[in-house]
């Protein structure tokens, strides 16, 4: 029996926003443990920042998501003014 190699994964840009919303929720793993969590939480920030979605407060409620060790406010604050720097970047 054989196994196929991993597909092949294209990184995005360090200057592009993706990168730069996914980093900001990598930079949470000690609060949010759970990989597919993080990657949830990145893709419904993304929507935010291309004026889709919710904003950070009301995404950390509704994305289901694991929190340890920090309550959903403070977790929610971090978010927003890491997005803040971003949008300042942006300008």
């Amino acid at each position: 029996m054989t196994s196929l190699s991993a597909p092949k994964t294209n990184n995005f840009d360090e200057n592009s926003l993706e990168k730069k919303v996914y980093n900001i929720v990598e930079g949470l793993t000690e609060f949010i443990p759970i990989p597919n969590d993080r990657n949830r939480l990145g893709f419904s920030l993304y929507k935010y920042m291309s004026g889709e979605g919710d904003k950070p407060e009301i995404l950390v409620r509704t994305s289901k998501i694991k929190v340890v060790g920090i309550s959903l406010d403070d977790l929610a604050k971090k978010i927003s003014s890491e997005v803040q720097n971003i949008k300042k970047e942006e300008n």
